[in-house]
């Protein structure tokens, strides 16, 4: 990869407000990242749970929030994206997901796709063990470092 091909990925970087880039050529990797300047910057989080009615139902919630936080639940290992792209369960619409939930999985089983870029990307568990949760749905937009699945290890 040449330096102008380097500016170019910078200008796309611009011309499109991406704050990461990374490219995979066959073993010639190139990660572009801009530090955030302070401007204004919108980040989804998810919606807080409204939690009405009984007690019972509000203290069957307060175990959950001494969790590790900002970790996966305790026991479990998180399986997390290694890029921004979108997340795909299968090969193609038509073909089974890679893993279930229940599934044993070791360290070169491919768990889903990530695509960026217009390149379909391979994620493997990279862990031994089981599936037991799968926090992502296809086609949905993951980040940099979002759990899409945990697992339980052996």
């Amino acid at each position: 990869m040449d330096i102008k091909e380097i500016q170019r990925l910078i200008e796309l970087m611009n011309e499109n407000d991406l704050l990461e880039v990374e490219l995979v050529e066959d073993s010639k990797k190139i990660r572009l990242k801009k530090k955030y300047d302070g401007g204004p910057r919108v980040i989804a989080a998810p919606a807080p749970a409204v939690v009405l009615g009984a007690a019972p139902a509000v203290a069957a919630a307060a175990p959950a929030a001494g969790a590790a936080p900002g970790g996966p639940p305790a026991g479990t290992i998180a399986i997390k994206s290694p890029m921004v792209g979108t997340f795909y369960r299968s090969p193609n619409p038509d073909a089974q997901a890679y893993v279930e939930e229940g599934a044993r999985v070791g360290p070169d089983t491919v768990v889903c796709l990530v695509e960026a870029m217009k390149v379909f990307n391979e994620i493997k568990a990279e862990c031994e063990g089981t599936i037991v949760s799968i926090l992502a749905e296809s086609g949905q937009t993951v980040e940099y470092g979002q759990p899409m699945f945990l697992v339980k290890p052996d």
